[in-house]
């Protein structure tokens, strides 16, 4: 009894050791996952923040990674990116993990960028330097870039929207031409798409700016397809919306 007493002691005493030295076990350990990246596959990163809205966030995610249940097509990676790998917390409180540090990680090559609106889109983020430097990057090379909502109020600091047509959230449409009065803004829509660029104006709108991409790459059957597994009622004849020829 007097052994197993010292075995268990001496034990006890070892863990202490290494826990005061410093030494961690494996519970400590937390391993780094990084999404499956399909080749064959359009890349979709989205920019998230603290004080991004769940819904411009989750709509186009969602129907951009229902493509991977299409067959046939080229189907979309999804991805977040943000300026930290530490949770972010949306506008409604909930804690999004990133899968990509735009100031630190190598990002692989985005074909699509999503910018969901956030808090503040139409102040302190307009002057975050670092973030407008990383869309203007992106832009340089991806096929599509995407807000909505108050997102475009960012593409246009970045100068992104200089020689196009956009819109934003309609309530903000005054505040966006007053801040940006020297670019072609769209009202009355909910979303406009000139060149490489779609805006919308975002919340549950969201959706039809995202199906209007996905009929745009693969057609009317694919989009209703994608429509139909959300349970969305798609007709894109019946969207408003400015696509200019």
């Amino acid at each position: 009894m007097k052994k197993i007493f010292l075995l268990i002691f001496g034990f006890l005493s070892i863990i202490s050791c290494s826990k005061k030295s410093g030494h961690k076990d494996k519970t400590d350990i937390v391993e780094r996952i990084f999404p499956i990246l399909e080749p064959n596959r359009y890349n979709v990163a989205f920019l998230i923040m603290d004080g991004t809205y769940n819904t411009e966030f989750t709509a186009p995610f969602d129907i951009f990674q229902h493509t991977q249940y299409r067959k046939n097509i080229k189907a979309m990676n999804t991805f977040t990116v943000a300026n930290t790998l530490k949770p972010i917390t949306t506008f409604e409180g909930v804690r999004v993990l990133p899968d990509y540090d735009y100031t630190k990680d190598s990002i692989p090559q985005i074909d699509i960028l999503v910018v969901p609106s956030a808090e503040h889109h139409l102040d302190t983020d307009l002057n975050d330097t670092l973030m407008l430097n990383f869309i203007k990057k992106v832009d340089k090379q991806a096929l599509f870039i995407t807000s909505h909502c108050d997102g475009a109020f960012v593409l246009a600091k970045a100068g992104l929207l200089d020689h196009v047509v956009s819109t934003t959230f309609p309530s903000d449409i005054d505040a966006y031409k007053k801040m940006f009065p020297n670019i072609k803004i769209k009202d009355s829509v909910l979303f406009v798409h000139d060149g490489k660029y779609i805006t919308s104006a975002g919340g549950a709108k969201s959706f039809e700016a995202a199906l209007h991409l996905c009929e745009h790459l693969y057609g009317k059957e694919i989009a209703n397809s994608l429509a139909r597994g959300l349970v969305i009622d798609w007709d894109l004849e019946a969207v408003p919306r400015f696509i200019p020829q």
